[in-house]
């Protein structure tokens, strides 16, 4: 994907579900006019979920996500059964492809009881309906043919009409005024990337410009100066977490500050939450264990924030004998009982309806759950001044 492009995490998550040989290959291929999926009339040829970035008129940027079938069998099965709930996770718009001519089975109904369990908006399609014609029984239920090409951009359009429209989210440029100054953090170290800045850098720059205000992208070396070149123009310093404890000390008091990870937690997740979390490292015991979760999976360098940084941090700030865990990419427990706090990553490479998920798991379970920047930021005594520039008191 370019740098123009749209991120994945931004997309509509479009997942299709179904049985074993309902067509969902078929459906989606007619649905996006490219062979995105095998085709075959074995059953089982989706043996693991396949996700395609793509433009969808009339629908825009989207996720398509192809899913083995859920009713699949043996051990093999299973595994694939799970990687299929796991796509439910981070859908948001969910497509039940329904054989027309077996018709609605207790399969079917046991695949939108998952999809309604998780609230998710769906279509009903049955397909083969060039074989056999399904009286459509409700208002998302479309009966459409991959083969003969019947329905299928009313079936888009079916689509197109669930999609929650919703106001525009802000990363940051809710809470200042057109034409103020932000200045970003960026530090380059072993860590970063060549040659370009990570997506939350990238997402944040985009969205003040988006919003007719203006950033100015420094190292920490050069932050002093920078600060005293701006004066009382800079209206917000924005720093990489891991940076939050020198960086505090260098802007001073009349100035916000926060973090990206922070923001990324506003935008996709429950800063309330998080917040609260972040406290839940004062009650860490001799022998508790800490989830410490990443959204993306990269190359682990030798001073990694995950496996490295952040469990060495928690150590030395609670003085316990702690155990620590880790997940990356889309590995995430769906049982918490035995960890006593989640500490999460920022989630950019996460789309919400995923973090949020993640969250409820956390919830459900009565685990406290906080993320990098809320973390760091709580250990350096600092939560206060990094919340408040969202009208936060503590």
């Amino acid at each position: 994907m370019g740098l123009s492009s749209t991120p994945a995490s931004e997309r509509v998550h479009i997942g299709f579900f179904g049985k074993r040989n309902a067509g969902k290959s078929s459906v989606i291929n007619a649905v996006t006019g490219q062979n995105l999926s095998i085709v075959s009339d074995v059953k089982g040829t989706t043996t693991d979920p396949v996700l395609k970035t793509m433009e969808l008129l009339p629908i825009g940027p989207v996720v398509i996500i192809d899913t083995p079938g859920l009713d699949d069998v043996g051990e093999l099965g299973s595994l694939r059964i799970q990687k299929t709930l796991d796509v439910l996770k981070k859908t948001d718009i969910a497509v039940l492809v329904v054989d027309a001519l077996e018709g609605f089975t207790k399969e079917d109904e046991n695949i939108l009881k998952l999809i309604k369990d998780k609230n998710l908006p769906y279509v009903i399609c049955y397909n083969k309906c060039d074989l056999k014609e399904i009286a459509e029984k409700e208002e998302n239920t479309i009966c459409v043919s991959a083969l003969a090409n019947k329905n299928i951009n009313e079936l888009k359009e079916l689509i197109a009409g669930k999609i929650k429209q919703e106001p525009q989210k802000k990363i940051v440029a809710d809470i200042l005024n057109s034409g103020d100054m932000a200045v970003l953090v960026v530090p380059i170290d072993e860590g970063a990337p060549k040659g370009r800045l990570i997506l939350p850098q990238q997402q944040t720059i985009r969205d003040l410009l988006d919003n007719g205000m203006t950033c100015t992208v420094t190292q920490l070396e050069q932050l002093t100066d920078t600060l005293a070149l701006l004066g009382d123009k800079a209206k917000i310093v924005i720093t990489d977490s891991q940076a939050f404890g020198k960086v505090s000390k260098m802007v001073p008091d009349h100035i916000p500050l926060t973090s990206f990870s922070i923001l990324f937690m506003r935008y996709k997740g429950e800063l309330s939450y998080a917040l609260e979390g972040a406290k839940m490292l004062d009650e860490l015991k001799d022998g508790d264990t800490v989830l410490i979760s990443e959204g993306c999976t990269h190359h682990r360098q030798c001073g990694d924030i995950g496996t490295v940084k952040m469990p060495n941090w928690i150590k030395d700030y609670t003085k316990k004998d702690l155990n620590f865990e880790f997940t990356s990419g889309t590995e995430f427990p769906d049982d918490l009982s035995r960890f006593s706090i989640v500490v999460h990553c920022g989630g950019c490479m996460l789309n919400s309806a995923e973090m949020q998920n993640r969250i409820k798991t956390a919830v459900g379970m009565a685990v406290p759950m906080t993320n990098y920047g809320m973390a760091i930021s709580y250990m350096n005594g600092i939560l206060k001044r990094t919340v408040k520039p969202f009208g936060i008191e503590l």
